[in-house]
């Protein structure tokens, strides 16, 4: 067998073996899955609704202020302050002139603070219903007519669609694919930190323990850096795609332990709170406009390509970490040291892809996407948008070209550096140093 295949196989079967790698890869969903269902049951058991009395002696509100799944309010002639909450009451809202408040603004009077989005819907409901009847008064209109007529505008429904060469229409949703793109952005992000630093832990363990100089006595430094990154690669992917499945699974299974009765529950809730039935409504509509965009996208073409990128952003960096790892010896400093040139492509990548996803026709976004430091974190932030309506085929395919060429290009820097490094002790590295051994 050949001797890079070999060494392949070594470092994958090492570390697939490995009990910290069986119990990451079985534990990270269920801890991913387990943290979402927890929060979502905190927010489902914490969403109280706030019972208001409201004192408005003068009529300033004119019975404007709307309840929502926030707060309810109930107009009261009077209320004692001091005895509220005994009638069901979390807090007393009074309206200026009345009197118990003589001053000009409004009061809320509570015994324990109120939630802050109760707090922060108290005051936006007064901001409204004062806006309400200021125009009420000047255009001697009913502030509640005034009130349905700007929901009635707020609430516009906007189909955004695309158009091909051809005038084909397909249904387009920024939402969608802007989620689609933070998402595959920063899992690539994330996984050229954490794989590019195993490679190279990978190399110094073994400098450190003279494993290298045993096993480049039997292959070249460059065959050993090669199976070393594509070896712990397979390990990267094939520890993704199990979590892929197994979140996958995990999260239908737990769907399908809802019971249909807290479904009704939550549903005949939302029904006794006025204006939920419209935003019911509205969720839905989104909801069908989503699904709608989500089968126009190109799964295939969107799956091929974080593929790609995932293994070429991958190979790209794994052979400059590899480099790093032959350099160094144990001390973490000086690793650290020499690293921190080569994340800060990775982080200027992750800025840019923010960019691009609020923008993904720039041209910061264009070149961010050609460029192998850049690209793979980038391009996966654009091409949900759509292949070739805003990612045309020549900047996927030289984007891909040069992703490609710059790896060829990092692994001949890094075993040039790595030949030299991985037999080198007790000397600390620079990087003037290290551009000399490119030489040799």
């Amino acid at each position: 067998m050949n001797k890079t295949l070999l060494i392949i196989q070594r470092e994958y079967l090492s570390r697939v073996r490995k009990k910290t790698f069986i119990l990451s890869t079985i534990l990270t969903p269920l801890l991913f899955v387990g943290l979402i269902a927890a929060v979502v049951a905190i927010t489902v058991n914490n969403a109280t609704n706030e019972k208001v009395a409201v004192v408005d002696p003068g009529g300033i509100f004119k019975y404007s202020l709307q309840s929502s799944e926030q707060v309810t309010y109930d107009f009261r002639k009077d209320v004692d302050t001091s005895n509220f909450s005994s009638k069901g009451y979390s807090a007393v809202l009074l309206a200026p002139n009345s009197e118990m408040n003589k001053s000009s603004n409004f009061k809320i009077v509570s015994h324990k603070s109120l939630s802050r989005f109760a707090n922060d819907r108290i005051h936006d409901d007064i901001s409204k219903a004062l806006e309400n009847n200021l125009i009420s008064q000047q255009l001697k209109i009913d502030p509640l007519l005034i009130d349905s007529l700007k929901h009635q505008a707020e609430h516009v429904g906007i189909e955004a669609v695309k158009t091909d060469e051809s005038g084909n229409l397909s249904n387009s949703n920024f939402d969608v694919a802007s989620g689609i793109g933070y998402v595959t952005g920063f899992l690539i992000y994330i996984t050229l930190f954490i794989y590019g630093v195993m490679v190279m832990r990978g190399v110094m363990e073994e400098k450190t323990n003279r494993i290298a100089e045993v096993i480049v006595s039997s292959v070249k430094p460059f065959q050993l850096m090669l199976g070393k990154i594509i070896g712990i690669g397979a390990v990267g992917l094939t520890q993704f795609l199990i979590w892929i499945v197994l979140i996958s699974s995990l999260s239908a299974l737990a769907a399908s332990f809802i019971p249909p009765d807290v479904l009704q529950q939550v549903h005949d809730a939302q029904q006794q709170i006025p204006g939920s039935a419209t935003q019911t409504s509205e969720a839905i509509n989104k909801l069908a406009s989503a699904q709608q965009s989500l089968a126009t996208i190109n799964w295939g073409l969107l799956v091929a390509c974080f593929i790609f990128y995932f293994l070429g952003g991958y190979l790209f960096y794994a052979a400059l970490f590899a480099a790093v790892g032959s350099a160094v010896n144990e001390d973490a400093q000086d690793a650290q040291s020499l690293t921190f040139p080569i994340t800060i492509p990775i982080i200027l990548g992750i800025i840019i892809m923010i960019n691009s996803i609020n923008d993904p026709g720039s041209s910061l976004a264009t070149w961010a996407s050609i460029i192998p430091f850049f690209s793979p974190i980038v391009m996966m932030s654009r091409i949900p948008f759509g292949v070739p309506d805003t990612v045309p085929y020549w900047q996927l395919g030289l984007s891909m070209i040069l992703l490609i060429l710059g790896f060829l290009f990092t692994t001949w820097v890094s075993a040039k550096i790595y030949r030299t490094g991985i037999l080198m002790y007790g000397k600390k590295p620079t990087w003037k140093e290290m551009i000399k051994w490119l030489t040799r």
